[in-house]
């Protein structure tokens, strides 16, 4: 279904350098400077403390494709420029797993939501979330091995062990699963909760490969990337969704539609959207951007964790 797709060749934003490098990207990451706010704390008000216990309370999730502390340092300066600017108090959730943040939003405990394309179509499905923004730019699935490793096409990873963030991420493990198994290709799965523990996985050699995206691999420490490759990376789609629940109503969501989208003319913020992965953000929908994602298949791929 997806052979033709195939891509020819090491990905161009891979960096060459040594692999003396990678313990100390596994151990210490480098310090996103910047990024670090006052409120980087679970729970707490971001923007106006004064909408704390009214409507413009709203709580926030965001799929964890990243340490915790991690998604808290990119996340909350970028909440709380847009809750000042739009009178909202935004209260940030972070996940400990993917399953947990599917859990969540599937019993509509988050008003917003950052969320990969085909959690879109669950959330839609059982909550209505409907997609307000996502970048312009294409969200891409790769399947990424050590810089030096032998293995030059799928067919190689026969009775491999393969690290994959979760069972549901969309692009990093739901597509590329897909495509293997339509190759007839077996392999174990190992399902490590992040893409940042993907990609040290496959430098650490404790699986041939993983899946991750290439949004996440582009904001990695170069002195990482510089060890890995890609090996394969599937079509393009609408990326990650900034989202909705039908109780915000169209007012806060027109509000904080309209402020994200005028960040893009502030260089001082632009970095702030970088951060969260939307650094060309435009307005989304679910009709037109995520429904048609049904008529991939994956649903047979699909493992629902949270079932009793």
């Amino acid at each position: 279904m997806f052979t033709a797709f195939k891509v020819q060749g090491a990905c161009a934003l891979l960096l060459s350098a040594g692999l003396g490098f990678v313990l100390h990207a596994v151990a210490a990451p480098p310090a996103n400077k910047g990024l670090v706010s006052e409120s980087s704390i679970p729970g707490q008000c971001l923007g106006n403390n004064h909408a704390q216990g009214s409507p413009k309370r709203l709580s926030v999730g965001v799929v964890p494709q990243l340490p915790a502390t991690e998604t808290l340092k990119r996340w909350s300066p970028f909440l709380e420029n847009i809750g000042k600017s739009t009178d909202v108090c935004f209260v940030l959730s972070v996940s400990t797993s993917i399953p947990e943040f599917e859990s969540e939003f599937l019993q509509g405990r988050h008003d917003l939501a950052f969320m990969n394309p085909y959690h879109q179509v669950m959330a839609f499905k059982a909550q209505g979330y409907e997609a307000m923004l996502a970048d312009t730019r294409l969200l891409t699935g790769i399947l990424v091995v050590a810089k030096d490793s032998p293995l030059k096409s799928l067919s190689d990873l026969q009775g491999t062990t393969l690290s994959f963030p979760a069972p549901n991420a969309f692009a990093a493990s739901l597509l590329i699963r897909s495509i293997l198994a339509d190759q007839g290709v077996s392999f174990k799965a190992s399902y490590v909760k992040t893409h940042t523990n993907v990609y040290r996985s496959v430098a650490l050699g404790s699986a041939k490969a993983g899946g991750g995206v290439n949004n996440t691999l582009l904001r990695e420490p170069e002195s990482l990337r510089a060890t890995l490759r890609v090996l394969y990376e599937t079509p393009g789609f609408r990326a990650h969704p900034f989202s909705a629940h039908p109780r915000v109503s169209s007012e806060l969501r027109t509000a904080i539609t309209k402020h994200i989208l005028q960040m893009t003319s502030k260089p001082e913020q632009q970095n702030l959207l970088n951060q969260v992965q939307m650094p060309n953000p435009a307005q989304a929908s679910h009709s037109k951007d995520y429904a048609p994602l049904q008529r991939l298949g994956i649903e047979q791929f699909v493992i629902n964790e949270n079932k009793n």
